[in-house]
């Protein structure tokens, strides 16, 4: 009874427009109180949810990701995938999908993803004849494969929710990125002979070597990631560091377009983001707890009990959840509240944590470009300046890529564990 209260509470507040994590402490407070709890509580899960030593990554990679934009190091991505595949039939299309592959490795934010990749390519798009529905497609479906490319917000507060390695997580993500991608360049090609795209001129070598010159520098990042996670030279928080001091170090001495005063700027902007992450991780254990103290987890696991003994069908169904979860209330949200209930009943069948995360990632980044409210998608057409209604004429065969992406990831386990299990970090 008590439980419906909280829910009609912070479904009011979030009509009044209350920001998702204070509609979220207002709710769990009142549900301290309707189940005379003591207040006590309140406090020690606030305290208790944000002690983690891996989620010190989040300031830093939040800060690099910012810093590399501002130096301009996303233009020099997106420069060498027009190069790379810009030159075939639908090749502009295609090097949105390879650019957000590569700039996703070092943003680390969905949201920054799809404002950095919308920007800068949909304006290309549209020069070109690309209809403002298929360039809004294709920026919105490129990104929501992006958010499997590590290092990702959502990876770090996957692996703190679980209790999962962070490190096996970003491992696990390069290659469930790669099998989306190419899902979405089936499409894309489709759809480039289907409705006659144009091609981008063929580079010369000269043009090449400078693209590929210029991304050298933001190239190192995703390399070193790989690199140093695969051979367990460092974890994810001192990657963390590494990245940000990078970061620094290019902005100062190679490109040297950034004041320090600017830089503050981005320090302060990554230490709000943080604080929004770490007190929304906070006011969620609050309900882990009322959930626990209801049986929410055991009453979801009978529920859930026909599927148990097939576990795709459970990862399926999971899926759905959450997708419809993160297009409303976005991804961080949706997983702090959603995933703690049903990641108990996935371990007991036996689906390993690292694919169960890796799948939910995927599930969440679907969730933020689905019609008609994903955030992501909203910001999508925006650049196109496009309605919704009828971008969705031209998104179906995009989010049918994206679906069977992720259909693949469920179906077939070892794509995402095969990298963690080469290094060594499971059996």
């Amino acid at each position: 009874m008590f439980f419906a209260a909280v829910a009609i509470l912070f479904a009011g507040l979030v009509a009044l427009s209350m920001p998702i994590v204070f509609a979220l402490g207002v709710s769990g407070l009142l549900g301290l109180v309707l189940g005379n709890f003591s207040l006590q509580k309140l406090p020690s899960s606030l305290v208790a949810g944000s002690q983690s030593w891996v989620l010190l990554a989040i300031p830093t990679f939040v800060f690099a990701g910012s810093l590399m934009e501002r130096c301009g190091m996303s233009y020099a991505l997106v420069n060498l995938a027009r190069v790379l595949v810009g030159w075939l039939r639908g090749g502009l299309g295609v090097s949105v999908v390879v650019a957000e592959y590569f700039f996703s490795g070092i943003s680390g934010s969905t949201i920054a993803d799809v404002s950095a990749i919308g920007a800068m390519l949909t304006p290309p798009l549209l020069r070109a004849g690309y209809k403002p529905e298929q360039a809004a497609s294709l920026v919105a479906s490129a990104t929501a494969m992006g958010i499997l490319v590590p290092p990702a917000i959502f990876m770090i507060v996957l692996g703190q929710i679980t209790d999962t390695s962070v490190v096996g997580i970003f491992l696990a993500g390069f290659i469930p990125a790669a099998v989306t991608a190419l899902c979405l360049f089936v499409v894309i090609i489709v759809q480039a002979h289907r409705l006659s795209w144009p091609k981008d001129g063929r580079p010369s070598w000269r043009a090449f070597w400078a693209a590929l010159r210029e991304s050298l520098v933001p190239m190192v990042v995703p390399v070193v990631i790989v690199a140093g996670f695969y051979f367990g030279a460092f974890t994810a928080t001192e990657a963390g560091a590494l990245v940000a001091f990078y970061a620094i170090v290019a902005a100062f001495l190679y490109y040297r377009n950034v004041t320090l005063r600017e830089m503050l700027g981005l320090v302060y902007e990554s230490a709000l983001l943080t604080a929004a992450v770490m007190f929304l991780l906070a006011v969620a254990s609050v309900y882990q707890f009322l959930l626990g103290m209801l049986g929410v987890p055991a009453m979801l696991g009978e529920i859930l009990q026909p599927l148990e003994s097939t576990p795709w069908l459970f990862l399926v169904a999971i899926t759905l959840l959450v997708m419809m979860f993160g297009m409303v209330m976005e991804g961080l949200p949706a997983a702090v509240v959603l995933i703690p209930v049903v990641f108990p009943t996935a371990k007991r069948i036996g689906i390993h944590p690292i694919h169960f995360d890796i799948v939910l990632t995927a599930a969440v980044g679907i969730g933020l470009f689905l019609p008609p409210m994903g955030v992501g998608l909203l910001m999508a057409i925006r650049f196109a300046r496009v309605s919704v209604g009828r971008h969705f004429g031209a998104y179906w065969p995009y989010l049918t890529a994206l679906f069977a992406g992720l259909l693949l990831l469920i179906v077939f386990p070892e794509i995402t564990l095969v990298l963690p299990r080469r290094a060594g970090l499971i059996r």
